[in-house]
């Protein structure tokens, strides 16, 4: 995408975002990865009349695996006291899980993760409508007690919702403090620490993220008392299991967030090979009517658990259940107030 494309899908974000005349926006890049970003987003934002910086920390040590919550900004205090001086973060490194992002957010930032291929990020824009059905769908989950998943594959789990707060992602971030993720389009909580019980059958089509692969097998999950118990199944299942064990941490094996997606836009099938275009997988995560549950850190939603070891697997065809009314029957929304059309 050129660099007058790019700064005018930046400029409706930033708009979006509630940006205006006089505000403080950082941009930060690592290395000289995405630079394009800040550059195309300090046009966007000079237009608005914001004051823009460009924030560029060293190129990262190789690290193996997706180490979550491990950022550059650990060892910069004075880096991590100028962004929270800021009105608006616009981070292309993902701080996401990170202490240094709960502090930014704690002294009022408002953060915005972007990452994605650029054609990603036009074709996922952030629209009024998502925005407002995606809040309707948290208002609807922060009232339920419990949550029920079923499959016509053996998924049967329950997860208790008296604990955690529901997070909302629509793709634009205008109020102090709130973190988003552009693009997006879903909704999710976490279950209580000792209340997910049941099991989960990860069937052929859905998706491990951030390994970015379709599941070829079934994978079969045990979970008791909010803990993965037992993970069977053939050459995925293994794949699975050595890619925990990799980071040594029985943590891992704790239950993250749960959630359904809801944008209209996203694309089920685009992980295949030449369609792909790239980034850590927010397309798969948001695809319309998919349940996603997620294992590892809860720290996201102030839980106590911050591990590294973190997977995201978006469902296809599955049912949601909130206090035994339906939200998503067999991969589709049947709530009338949170339906869309799909693209």
């Amino acid at each position: 995408m050129d660099h007058a494309s790019f700064t005018e899908i930046c400029l409706h974000q930033l708009k979006m975002s509630g940006v205006r005349e006089g505000e403080k926006l950082i941009v930060l890049t690592q290395g000289s990865d995405r630079l394009d970003y800040a550059d195309a987003f300090m046009a966007a934002g000079q237009r608005l009349g914001a004051s823009m910086y460009h924030m560029r920390l060293p190129a990262p040590l190789p690290v193996g695996g997706w180490n979550v919550g491990v950022t550059g900004l650990a060892a910069m205090p004075d880096a991590v006291e100028a962004l929270k001086a800021c009105d608006m973060l616009i981070d292309c490194i993902f701080l996401l899980f990170s202490p240094e992002q709960m502090a930014i957010q704690a002294a009022g930032t408002r953060i915005l993760t972007a990452v994605e291929p650029p054609e990603l990020l036009a074709r996922m824009l952030p629209t009024k409508e998502i925005r407002d059905k995606v809040e309707i769908a948290g208002v609807m989950l922060a009232k339920a007690k419990v949550m029920r998943i079923t499959s016509p594959h053996g998924t049967d789990i329950s997860y208790k919702l008296n604990t955690y707060p529901t997070i909302t992602e629509y793709a634009c971030t205008d109020e102090p403090g709130r973190w988003d993720h552009w693009p997006s389009g879903f909704v999710f909580t976490g279950g209580d620490d000792d209340g997910v019980d049941g099991q989960i059958v990860v069937a052929p089509g859905d998706i491990l993220l951030p390994q970015n692969i379709y599941v070829r097998d079934p994978i079969f999950y045990t979970i008791e008392k909010g803990w993965v118990t037992d993970i069977r199944g053939g050459l995925d299942a293994q794949l699975v299991k050595s890619y925990m064990e990799d980071f040594n941490d029985p943590r891992g094996m704790g239950m993250s967030h749960v959630g359904w997606g809801m944008n209209p836009h996203a694309k089920w099938h685009n992980l295949v090979p030449g369609a792909f275009p790239g980034g850590m997988g927010m397309e798969p995560r948001s695809f319309y009517g998919n349940v996603m549950f997620s294992t590892g850190p809860n720290n996201e939603l102030g839980g106590p658990n911050d591990t590294a070891c973190h997977l995201d697997i978006p469902m296809r065809g599955c049912s949601l259940f909130l206090d035994d009314e339906p939200v998503v029957i067999d991969g589709d929304i049947v709530v009338k107030e949170i339906q869309m059309e799909r693209t």
